[in-house]
């Protein structure tokens, strides 16, 4: 697993040992990037289910602001926090081990507006939806939404717009926008 392009391009990341987290393939992160690379710069992130923390990584390479990396498990926010500190990017990452429903809190607390939101959670247990329900009417006009899922889930897109789906074999990951007109 590497950082594609951007500042760190080349970059190869850590990854958690096992089989209780799963990177997203190579090929489906370059194809949701090559989507909105033009859309990318200066954007605040955050990377909900961060595992290792390689979207919110390649945002950042790419120019994003800053990125807000969580994740429920402890052994899976050190492999992310090793992979901020071997890319240099601890002065534009903030992190946190809790629950997706308290770090929805902890970003309204704090203020923090996403405009840029990776979920890759654990595939069918209703956890990308809730998410979604839970995140989605506080995103800004214009915020972005990559959710990974395996291939034949559904799941509501709590008002935000489609803009397209990748697919490859057993994964997709959905890109939905915030729009405007959207409730």
């Amino acid at each position: 697993m590497r950082i594609i392009a951007g500042a760190r391009r080349g970059k190869k990341l850590a990854t958690l040992p096992g089989e209780e987290t799963r990177p997203t393939l190579e090929r489906m992160k370059q194809a949701v990037f090559s989507a909105i690379q033009f859309e990318l710069e200066g954007r605040k992130a955050l990377d909900l289910f961060a595992g290792s923390g390689q979207l919110g990584l390649e945002a950042l390479s790419r120019g994003a602001a800053f990125c807000w990396f969580n994740d429920f498990n402890s052994e899976a926010l050190a492999v992310t926090h090793q992979n901020i500190t071997a890319c240099g990017f601890e002065k534009f990452a903030k992190e946190s081990c809790v629950s997706y429903l308290l770090c929805a809190k902890m970003i309204e607390k704090a203020g923090y507006r996403p405009d840029l939101v990776f979920l890759d959670p654990p595939y069918r247990k209703g956890l990308l939806e809730s998410a979604l329900i839970l995140l989605a009417p506080s995103l800004p006009s214009g915020a972005l939404v990559a959710a990974e899922s395996g291939a034949e889930e559904t799941f509501s897109y709590a008002g935000l717009s489609l803009r397209k789906v990748y697919q490859s074999g057993t994964v997709k990951v959905t890109l939905l926008e915030k729009r405007e007109f959207d409730q």
